[in-house]
């Protein structure tokens, strides 16, 4: 034995220094453990307590940002319902929506706890045809220029159970409890002169996941709604009715349609079969003439072989008609139902466009996608409706009153 190793606290020593390294180890480990799981929390907090303005020149949920969460509740107005209940009822609407967006509960809120995180709530109203035929027509000589019923397409399966409807609700937020509390706490608000029709439920990624500026990709994998307006001008010249609409200017109208996905046969194709039925790639939704997503197509490029690059049938080039009128707003929910009867995946589209004008801008579109459109192989509309949305309010106003009062 060495000197060295004979002094008496040679072994404490090395023992006392692994030890030491040890603990010096997993204090780091712990402290960047709850460094991690603070910074989770304060990313949790900030995503619950988050909120967006309701008043405005324009309702909130239409230019927003997309929640994570969002349902379209249709209601069916009483034979009670008249011009003057349904101003009563939207003035108390108003007050209960603006404070649950603000994570405050409302003033008859049974649930008050459910409340207090509203997580970018935003509760946007809308009215159907049946309005202008209140009161024996009365606001008959109101109803916006283009805000006429669709016609039937012949690739619909329309279903009365998703269509129709004479007002709408439409929740969205990054919780879906704070979705559910809302609709709910909204239905018992308006239970006086309209009556449960539908309730559409939907979704895009949660918050944090993505960027808000990324596009969402719906149940095909494909992302959607990458042809929108972005501008203020844009939403000025598309989406926003204009100053001299009267009681409509700063409103939009907004064509829901529920479109059905066939997923096991989508399944079934290749990636080249299904970039060439939308026109775009799967991997970062760049056009196929293209490498970004907002490239702009060139519909006129060919193939080595004479073909067209971007097909004829696919849905993009079907869906652009060449004329910049037809530009409006995409917001997208997919839904996810669970299986239907036959054991297939009960999945598909909320599809929403706004736009000042059904009529000049979406029609065309639609007739265009329901002539030549290879993607309809895979889709089925199952239910449309359509909606007035009124213009935003400002404190002590309500949502509705240029119309009604």
């Amino acid at each position: 034995m060495s000197a060295r190793d004979s002094r008496p606290d040679a072994g404490i020593s090395r023992r006392s220094l692994l030890l030491g390294a040890g603990i010096a180890v997993g204090a780091a480990a712990i402290g960047d453990t709850v460094g991690q799981a603070a910074r989770s929390v304060e990313r949790e907090t900030a995503i619950g307590s988050a909120t967006e303005p309701f008043f405005g020149p324009h309702q909130a949920g239409i230019r927003t940002a997309m929640q994570a969460h969002g349902v379209f509740a249709s209601f069916t107005f009483s034979n009670s319902c008249t011009v003057s209940t349904l101003a009563g009822v939207m003035k108390v609407a108003t007050i209960e929506a603006e404070r649950l967006t603000r994570g405050e509960p409302g003033l008859s809120d049974s649930d008050p706890e459910l409340a207090a995180n509203p997580a970018r709530l935003t509760i946007t109203f809308g009215f159907g045809h049946r309005v202008f035929a209140l009161d024996g027509g009365a606001l008959a000589n109101r109803k916006p220029v283009g805000f006429d019923p669709l016609p039937s397409f012949v690739i619909d399966e329309l279903d009365p159970a998703w269509s129709g409807g004479d007002l709408l609700i439409h929740v969205a937020a990054d919780d879906p409890l704070t979705v559910s509390h809302a609709v709910r706490h909204m239905t018992r608000v308006v239970s006086s002169i309209a009556v449960p029709h539908y309730a559409q439920r939907g979704f895009v990624r949660a918050q944090g996941v993505a960027p808000h500026s990324v596009t969402p990709r719906n149940l095909l994998g494909h992302v959607d709604g990458v042809a929108n307006p972005t501008s203020d001008a844009d939403y000025d010249s598309h989406v926003w009715a204009a100053a001299d609409t009267g009681w409509f200017a700063g409103g939009t109208q907004l064509v829901l349609r529920r479109i059905s996905m066939n997923l096991p046969t989508w399944d079934l194709l290749g990636t080249t079969d299904k970039e060439k039925a939308i026109g775009r790639r799967l991997s970062n939704g760049a056009p196929l003439t293209g490498t970004s997503v907002n490239d702009q197509p060139d519909f006129e490029a060919t193939t080595e072989d004479g073909l067209s690059v971007i097909p004829d049938f696919s849905h993009m080039r079907r869906a652009h008609t060449g004329e910049g009128r037809q530009l409006f707003l995409r917001r997208p929910f997919s839904y996810d139902d669970g299986f239907a009867a036959d054991g297939t995946p009960n999945a598909g589209l909320l599809f929403t466009a706004y736009q000042q004008n059904i009529t000049e801008q979406f029609l065309p579109v639609q007739q265009s996608l329901a002539d030549f459109d290879l993607l309809n192989l895979w889709t089925t509309p199952i239910g449309s409706s359509e909606f007035v949305i009124p213009p935003g309010c400002n404190s002590g106003g309500y949502i509705g009153e240029t119309l009604l009062g």
